[in-house]
């Protein structure tokens, strides 16, 4: 089990620094801030850029965290809230199959990284050699209550702003006129 926890924590978390740095720098074929920022936009997760940063900096900053083992609670929620934020604007209406672009690939990651937090990152992880070891079935169910949260405050954060964009929108912008650029009445 030793072993096996630390081949899970690698492969999981370098695939995820990966996947993490497609949407930061573009690496690995990936798009980049601005085709994801333009991709997240489509989802209604605005604004795109940010999102694709947040999104992104969570997957290769979680991804960094689990490979090591070090604060391997925190590291198991950012990936988590990427695959449930994942599978909520993107994977739920095709339902579960992969072959038609569902959500159960991202459903297998939340419980492979949720179980090495239950179980903990074992004795060939930061956490271990530093004694900062968090594990057990609470911290696996904190854990995957702050990743729901932080999609779930993701996407209202996303309404909220496309709320406010599109008053903008409909009200225009107002210039600003100084004194003496405002019309005078004319009195007649």
């Amino acid at each position: 089990m030793k072993l096996s926890r630390l081949i899970l924590r690698v492969l999981i978390g370098g695939l995820f620094i990966g996947h993490g740095t497609q949407k930061l720098f573009g690496w690995f074929g990936g798009h980049g801030l601005d085709g994801t920022g333009g991709f997240f936009e489509s989802l209604g997760l605005k604004p795109g850029r940010q999102n694709a940063i947040a999104a992104g900096v969570a997957e290769a900053g979680g991804g960094a965290l689990l490979a090591t083992g070090l604060a391997t609670p925190l590291a198991g929620a950012a990936i988590t809230g990427t695959m449930a934020t994942a599978i909520r604007h993107v994977h739920a209406p095709k339902g579960p199959w992969v072959t038609e672009g569902g959500w159960e690939y991202n459903a297998v990651l939340i419980a492979a990284v949720l179980a090495i937090v239950e179980a903990g990152p074992g004795p060939v992880s930061l956490d271990h050699v530093l004694g900062t070891e968090r594990r057990g079935t609470a911290w696996m169910l904190a854990t995957a209550a702050a990743g729901v949260a932080g999609s779930l405050a993701a996407s209202e954060y996303a309404r909220r702003f496309g709320e406010h964009e599109g008053r903008a929108e409909q009200f225009g912008a107002v210039p600003f006129q100084s004194a003496e650029q405002q019309p005078v009445a004319s009195a007649t």
